[in-house]
């Protein structure tokens, strides 16, 4: 099993920047790691997600461009660099882990979720 612990999140306004860090514990296995969120009342939503080496990374078009993802295999960290934050990314933000090494986009394609993080976006 592997565990998944997200942090970073809390009140912004628009046009800050945030960090959300995603830390894994548990069994060490080769996983690319993805990110979702969740507003209310909508389904969970993929915003990003890398390889296990880090080389391939993929994006929704909503965030391209803003945001960032990135990991430390040594420190089993994945991080979610936001930039330019809009009201609409006031979500609950999940990491989650797919063993492999390849970037996938479909939150049925990942076994292992962290708990979230609420990120709320005022204008």
């Amino acid at each position: 099993q592997v565990q998944l612990v997200e942090s970073g999140g809390g009140l912004w306004q628009a046009g800050d920047s945030l960090r959300l860090s995603c830390a894994a514990s548990g069994r060490s296995i080769i996983t690319s790691m993805g990110w979702f969120r969740q507003a209310p009342g909508k389904e969970r939503d993929f915003v990003a997600a890398i390889s296990w080496d880090g080389t391939t990374t993929d994006y929704a078009d909503t965030v391209k461009g803003r945001f960032t993802i990135s990991r430390d295999n040594a420190k089993r960290m994945t991080y979610l660099q936001m930039n330019n934050l809009k009201p609409e990314d006031t979500a609950v933000y999940y990491c989650a882990a797919r063993p492999g090494s390849q970037v996938k986009i479909r939150s049925t394609e990942y076994n292992y979720w962290g708990q979230g993080t609420q990120v709320t976006v005022s204008s």
